[in-house]
Protein backbone atom coordinates (compact mmCIF):
# COMPACT_ATOMS: atom_id res chain seq x y z
CA UNK A 1 0.00 0.00 0.00
CA UNK A 2 1.53 3.56 -1.17
CA UNK A 3 2.13 5.50 1.77
CA UNK A 4 0.06 8.76 2.45
CA UNK A 5 1.45 11.87 1.63
CA UNK A 6 1.34 15.09 4.21
CA UNK A 7 -0.14 18.17 3.24
CA UNK A 8 3.03 20.04 3.84
CA UNK A 9 4.79 17.36 1.21
CA UNK A 10 1.93 17.51 -1.46
CA UNK A 11 1.87 21.59 -1.15
CA UNK A 12 6.02 21.01 -2.04
CA UNK A 13 4.77 18.92 -5.01
CA UNK A 14 2.40 21.60 -6.07
CA UNK A 15 5.08 24.38 -5.89
CA UNK A 16 6.57 24.22 -9.40
CA UNK A 17 6.86 27.12 -11.58
CA UNK A 18 3.68 26.92 -14.13
CA UNK A 19 1.63 27.33 -10.42
CA UNK A 20 3.95 30.56 -10.22
CA UNK A 21 3.29 31.70 -14.08
CA UNK A 22 -0.32 31.01 -13.38
CA UNK A 23 -0.44 33.27 -10.32
CA UNK A 24 1.35 36.12 -11.57
CA UNK A 25 -0.93 35.69 -14.83
CA UNK A 26 -3.47 36.32 -13.02
CA UNK A 27 -2.67 39.58 -10.88
CA UNK A 28 -1.32 40.70 -13.91
CA UNK A 29 -4.98 40.11 -15.99
CA UNK A 30 -6.45 41.65 -12.58
CA UNK A 31 -4.68 45.06 -12.46
CA UNK A 32 -5.35 45.09 -16.46
CA UNK A 33 -9.12 44.93 -15.52
CA UNK A 34 -8.99 47.18 -12.29
CA UNK A 35 -6.49 49.80 -14.55
CA UNK A 36 -6.58 49.01 -18.11
CA UNK A 37 -4.08 51.24 -19.96
CA UNK A 38 -2.62 50.16 -23.16
CA UNK A 39 0.23 51.43 -24.68
CA UNK A 40 -0.21 54.65 -27.12
CA UNK A 41 2.82 54.28 -28.17
CA UNK A 42 2.28 50.42 -29.75
CA UNK A 43 -1.08 50.31 -31.12
CA UNK A 44 -0.51 46.82 -31.97
CA UNK A 45 0.00 45.72 -28.34
CA UNK A 46 -2.24 43.10 -28.51
CA UNK A 47 -0.07 41.61 -31.83
CA UNK A 48 3.15 42.28 -30.21
CA UNK A 49 2.10 40.30 -27.12
CA UNK A 50 0.66 37.00 -29.32
CA UNK A 51 4.30 36.86 -30.96
CA UNK A 52 5.86 37.14 -27.84
CA UNK A 53 3.70 34.33 -26.50
CA UNK A 54 4.21 32.50 -29.85
CA UNK A 55 8.15 32.74 -29.35
CA UNK A 56 8.10 31.88 -25.74
CA UNK A 57 6.14 28.66 -26.67
CA UNK A 58 8.63 27.82 -29.36
CA UNK A 59 11.65 28.51 -26.91
CA UNK A 60 10.19 26.27 -24.21
CA UNK A 61 9.28 23.30 -26.92
CA UNK A 62 13.41 23.57 -27.94
CA UNK A 63 14.32 23.80 -24.73
CA UNK A 64 11.95 20.83 -23.24
CA UNK A 65 13.06 18.55 -26.64
CA UNK A 66 16.82 19.15 -26.00
CA UNK A 67 16.40 17.94 -22.22
CA UNK A 68 14.58 15.11 -23.50
CA UNK A 69 17.44 14.15 -26.39
CA UNK A 70 19.73 14.52 -23.38
CA UNK A 71 17.23 12.24 -21.30
CA UNK A 72 17.33 14.77 -18.05
CA UNK A 73 14.91 16.01 -15.94
CA UNK A 74 12.68 19.53 -16.87
CA UNK A 75 10.89 18.75 -13.46
CA UNK A 76 12.14 21.15 -10.60
CA UNK A 77 14.04 19.94 -7.82
CA UNK A 78 14.95 16.67 -9.44
CA UNK A 79 18.48 15.49 -9.89
CA UNK A 80 19.31 16.19 -13.95
CA UNK A 81 21.21 13.42 -15.45
CA UNK A 82 22.95 15.40 -17.64
CA UNK A 83 24.04 18.94 -18.15
CA UNK A 84 22.37 20.54 -21.66
CA UNK A 85 24.84 23.81 -22.88
CA UNK A 86 23.81 23.83 -26.71
CA UNK A 87 20.82 24.60 -28.88
CA UNK A 88 18.52 27.31 -26.88
CA UNK A 89 20.62 26.63 -23.55
CA UNK A 90 23.97 28.21 -24.89
CA UNK A 91 21.61 31.87 -24.97
CA UNK A 92 20.10 31.11 -21.29
CA UNK A 93 21.16 29.01 -18.37
CA UNK A 94 17.86 29.15 -17.88
CA UNK A 95 15.55 28.95 -21.11
CA UNK A 96 11.86 27.69 -19.76
CA UNK A 97 11.71 30.27 -17.25
CA UNK A 98 13.26 33.31 -19.63
CA UNK A 99 10.57 31.74 -21.57
CA UNK A 100 7.84 31.65 -18.85
CA UNK A 101 8.58 35.56 -17.60
CA UNK A 102 7.86 36.50 -22.24
CA UNK A 103 4.87 34.69 -21.44
CA UNK A 104 4.07 36.84 -18.48
CA UNK A 105 5.10 40.04 -21.06
CA UNK A 106 3.31 39.33 -23.98
CA UNK A 107 -0.27 38.53 -21.75
CA UNK A 108 0.54 41.96 -20.27
CA UNK A 109 0.46 43.30 -23.86
CA UNK A 110 -2.65 41.19 -25.46
CA UNK A 111 -4.81 42.11 -22.06
CA UNK A 112 -3.43 45.78 -22.25
CA UNK A 113 -2.11 45.59 -18.71
CA UNK A 114 0.95 47.55 -19.60
CA UNK A 115 0.34 48.84 -15.31
CA UNK A 116 1.29 44.96 -14.65
CA UNK A 117 4.66 44.87 -16.69
CA UNK A 118 6.70 45.86 -13.47
CA UNK A 119 5.23 41.87 -12.66
CA UNK A 120 7.43 40.77 -15.22
CA UNK A 121 11.03 41.61 -13.68
CA UNK A 122 9.07 40.62 -9.75
CA UNK A 123 8.27 37.10 -11.31
CA UNK A 124 12.38 36.38 -12.41
CA UNK A 125 13.11 37.49 -9.15
CA UNK A 126 10.97 35.40 -7.77
CA UNK A 127 11.70 32.50 -9.81
CA UNK A 128 15.44 33.06 -9.12
CA UNK A 129 15.08 33.22 -5.59
CA UNK A 130 12.66 30.33 -5.11
CA UNK A 131 14.24 27.87 -8.04
CA UNK A 132 16.88 28.38 -9.75
CA UNK A 133 19.41 28.98 -7.03
CA UNK A 134 18.75 25.40 -5.50
CA UNK A 135 19.04 24.16 -9.14
CA UNK A 136 22.00 25.47 -9.72
CA UNK A 137 23.80 24.26 -6.08
CA UNK A 138 22.60 20.64 -7.50
CA UNK A 139 23.62 21.03 -11.12
CA UNK A 140 27.02 22.62 -10.19
CA UNK A 141 27.71 19.81 -7.09
CA UNK A 142 26.63 17.47 -9.86
CA UNK A 143 28.74 18.56 -13.01
CA UNK A 144 31.50 20.71 -10.86
CA UNK A 145 34.19 22.42 -13.01
CA UNK A 146 31.91 21.65 -16.37
CA UNK A 147 29.22 23.60 -15.30
CA UNK A 148 31.30 26.31 -13.74
CA UNK A 149 33.03 26.56 -16.93
CA UNK A 150 29.34 27.07 -18.79
CA UNK A 151 27.88 29.48 -16.19
CA UNK A 152 31.32 31.67 -17.14
CA UNK A 153 30.02 32.20 -20.92
CA UNK A 154 25.90 31.58 -20.45
CA UNK A 155 24.22 34.15 -18.44
CA UNK A 156 21.32 33.04 -16.40
CA UNK A 157 18.72 35.17 -18.14
CA UNK A 158 19.99 36.13 -21.18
Amino acid sequence: MARRRSPAELLREADIPPLWLALFALASWAIGRLLPLPLPSLPFARAAGAVLIGAAMGLMALAALQMALHRTTMIPRRQPAALVTGGVFALSRNPIYLADAIVLAGLDLWWGASLALPLVPVFMAFIAHRFIRAEEAWIGAAFGADYKAYCARTRRWL
